[in-house]
C-alpha cells in the first residue's frame, strides 16, 4: 500500500510521528510498520500510553527498538478513573522508569465520555477526572518531564489553568480543537499542537494549523485510529505523517521540504531528541 502521497525522493526528508498508540496494534501489524519507519523517513514515533499496563508494552518496545520508540507513560482520560490502589500503582513504576521515560501522556480530560453520558441524560462527576490529571502533573513538575495531553473545547481551559498552577511550561496537546480564545491563550503560553491526517479535510483543523505559531506545530497519527477522507477504509500508518507536513506545508505556502524540515525540528525539540 502506498502510505504517502508524494513521490519516493521525499523520504529523505525525516519525520516524526508525534503522537500514536504502538500497543493498540495487532502484533503483526506493529512489527512491521517499526519496520518500515526508517524507509518512509521516520526517525522516531512517540509511543503514548493508556495506563500502567501499556505504559509497561510501550517500555518493552522502546527498548526493542532504542531511538526509534520514544515512550510516554500515563493515563488516558477516556476510561473510568483508575482505584487509588492502581493509581499509586502506575505513579510509583513511573518514578522509577523516569529516566526512560520521554513526557507524561497521554493525560488530560475526558471530553467525549462526558459528552456521551450528557446525551444520554446520565450524571457525569468529573472531579476525580481532575484529581488524577493533578497528581500526574504534579509527577511531571517533579521528574521535569513534558507533558501530552487530551484535552479540547473547554476542557482545554481547566487543563492551561492547572498547567499554570503546576508551573509547566512544556505541554504538547494533540489533535486539538478549541475556541479561539483558547488557541490563543496556549500560542501566547508556548504550548504545541500537533495535526492529524484529518488536516486534509477538516476544515475546522485547516484553520488551526493556518493560526498556530509555526515553531509550536507537529505532525501525528494517533495510530491505529482510523481516518476519513483521502484515508478512508485504510489501516493509519505512521507514515501518514508525510501526508500532514504536505498538507500543512500547502496551508503556509512553503515547500515539502521546509514543512518537513519545521515540523520534524519542532517535536525533536519538544521531546529533547
Amino acid at each position: 500500500m502506498n502510505h504517502h502521497t508524494n513521490s519516493d525522493s521525499d523520504s529523505v526528508f525525516p519525520l516524526i510521528d508525534a503522537h500514536i498508540h504502538l500497543d493498540h496494534y495487532e502484533e503483526e501489524d506493529r512489527r512491521q510498520l517499526l519496520q518500515d519507519a526508517a524507509g518512509y523517513g521516520l526517525k522516531a514515533l512517540i509511543g503514548v500510553s493508556m495506563n500502567l499496563a501499556s505504559s509497561q508494552i510501550n517500555l518493552a518496545l522502546a527498548s526493542q527498538y532504542p531511538g526509534l520508540v520514544i515512550p510516554a507513560f500515563g493515563y488516558h482520560p477516556e476510561q473510568p478513573v483508575p482505584s487509588q490502589e492502581e493509581t499509586l500503582a502506575l505513579l510509583d513504576w513511573m518514578k522509577l522508569q523516569a529516566s526512560r521515560m520521554a513526557a507524561v501522556g497521554e493525560i488530560g480530560l475526558p471530553y467525549y465520555t462526558r459528552l456521551e453520558a450528557e446525551n444520554q441524560g446520565r450524571p457525569f462527576d468529573l472531579e476525580p477526572y481532575i484529581a488524577l490529571l493533578d497528581q500526574l502533573l504534579e509527577l511531571a513538575k517533579h521528574l521535569a518531564k513534558p507533558v501530552v495531553l487530551h484535552a479540547v473545547y473547554e476542557d482545554a481551559d481547566l487543563v492551561c489553568d492547572l498547567l499554570e498552577r503546576h508551573g509547566i511550561r512544556q505541554a504538547h496537546f494533540h489533535w486539538f480543537k478549541g475556541s479561539e480564545h483558547t488557541v490563543r491563550r496556549m500560542a501566547e503560553r508556548g504550548y504545541y499542537v500537533s495535526f492529524t491526517p484529518d488536516l486534509l479535510y477538516e476544515p475546522e483543523i485547516m484553520e488551526l494549523a493556518r493560526n498556530y505559531p509555526a515553531d509550536l506545530v507537529m505532525a501525528e497519527t494517533d495510530g491505529p485510529w482510523p481516518f476519513e477522507g483521502p484515508f478512508a477504509g485504510q489501516a493509519t500508518h505512521p507514515a501518514m505523517v508525510r501526508d500532514v507536513a504536505a498538507a500543512w506545508s500547502r496551508l503556509h505556502g512553503v515547500s515539502h521540504e521546509e514543512g518537513c524540515h519545521i515540523l520534524f525540528n519542532n517535536a525533536r525539540r519538544f521531546y529533547g531528541l
